[in-house]
């Protein structure tokens, strides 16, 4: 069956399946492989569930009509979704970065949806499978898809890009993530800037944070470019009001006031506004579309608890963002401050140093009480507390306390699930 037949089956109901334990009716499930599965031995049981039809790739399992025999599953979902992207009319807006992806892509979905009928990535939903299954949800009056890309290796985002063939592209940041697959920060530059390659090659528009000196530099002279800068007359002009803790920002005679906490979500809101801007969105229906987004998922969430403020940025972190949070805690006019930070992940070789530079600063601010939390926190030299797992610091909490009344910031990488800790103030 070729590419163009299967996307015939697809248009009768627009649904694919990858995991039996939520199936849907009269989708095609893809019989996808993982480290520890074998999506061909549940083609049967899909079938038995409603899928109207089967992708495998091993010939024992492709014994009936409805199983469809193909060399690769995943390579077959993925050409499937660029012909469909090339199927359907929708302009693609591709987002990457180190830090505030998910963040930016909802958003800039916030404030397109007022003007287009615009769908984006779930979650983040951001990677070789991911990227596919967000193509396939275009519907044919669709008009803008904003496409989130994550990437931990060079030429993932370039291959990502094949697939995708965005019209349109945003790098939030380029900041000391994945240093374990990239390298170094100079790879992760090199990494990201190849959705830039994608776009300048095919002479598509990209807009930029003109303040960030890495991506002006990359862009040089390129002519189809959109950015914002607090400084720069020749981009749109933002500036932060403030962000304390929340993002206040001037748009033109307009103040923006966001549900957003810290500095580094400014420009997450400037991407969006420049955006609306481009596409003709008014800057009502932008402003009413910024201040009415809340973060959820455990992405900076204020949440009140036994009389403590609690900033829970617990889905993710790296060095940069890190710093980031830490710097931005700091400056929030709060007297008595409480810091939970857990271990970042993927980090490689450069994992003692870079622990060891957070804990510094931790210590350098002027916080009541900071916990370092996981394997690589403990092994700092510091006059913090540590704390090399979650269950010690349960049994630590249980006996001493938090305080209430306090400002209290949860900070760490997704594996340390770190909003176990709500549990533990009472």
């Amino acid at each position: 069956m070729t590419i163009q037949e299967l996307h015939q089956h697809f248009l009768d109901f627009k649904l694919v399946s990858t995991d039996t334990r939520k199936i849907s009716k009269n989708s095609i499930f893809f019989a996808l492989k993982g480290d520890n599965f074998n999506g061909n031995t549940y083609a049967k049981e899909a079938l038995s569930k409603g899928a109207i039809l089967a992708i495998v790739d091993e010939k024992e399992y492709a014994n009936s009509k409805d199983v469809i025999l193909v060399n690769n599953v995943l390579t077959t979902l993925q050409q499937l979704a660029n012909y469909h992207r090339n199927y359907c009319s929708a302009k693609i807006i591709s987002i990457t970065g180190s830090n505030g992806k998910t963040t930016t892509k909802e958003l800039i979905h916030a404030v397109l949806s007022t003007k287009y009928k615009t769908i984006a990535t779930k979650g983040n939903l951001n990677n070789h499978i991911g990227v596919p299954l967000t193509l396939l949800s275009i519907k044919e009056d669709t008009e803008i898809a904003v496409v989130e890309m994550g990437a931990n290796h060079k030429k993932e985002i370039a291959f990502l890009c094949s697939i995708a063939e965005p019209d349109f592209g945003y790098i939030t940041n380029f900041g000391k993530a994945h240093l374990e697959g990239f390298g170094s920060l100079e790879g992760v530059i090199e990494g990201k800037s190849e959705l830039y390659d994608f776009l300048t090659t095919n002479k598509k528009q990209i807009f930029l944070n003109a303040d960030d000196p890495i991506q002006k530099e990359k862009l040089g002279n390129y002519i189809q470019k959109f950015g914002f800068s607090t400084t720069l007359s020749d981009y749109y002009k933002l500036n932060l009001l403030e962000a304390n803790p929340f993002v206040s920002i001037q748009v033109e005679d307009t103040r923006i006031d966001s549900q957003l906490i810290g500095k580094y979500n400014f420009t997450n809101c400037c991407a969006a506004i420049i955006m609306g801007k481009y596409f003709s969105v008014l800057l009502p229906n932008i402003k009413e579309a910024i201040e009415n987004y809340v973060p959820e998922n455990n992405r900076s969430q204020i949440i009140e608890k036994e009389g403590c403020k609690i900033i829970l940025d617990a889905y993710n972190a790296n060095p940069t963002s890190m710093k980031a949070a830490l710097e931005n805690f700091n400056q929030i006019k709060e007297d008595n401050k409480i810091l939970f930070l857990g271990d970042m992940f993927e980090l490689g070789s450069s994992a003692y140093k870079e622990h060891q530079n957070i804990a510094d600063l931790a210590e350098e601010l002027i916080f009541k009480k900071v916990y370092l939390i996981g394997e690589n926190f403990s092994k700092t030299k510091t006059k913090l507390s540590t704390f090399n797992s979650f269950d010690t610091l349960k049994v630590y909490l249980e006996e001493n306390a938090v305080p209430k009344n306090t400002s209290i910031l949860i900070k760490g990488s997704r594996g340390m699930a770190l909003e176990r800790i709500l549990d533990l103030i009472q």
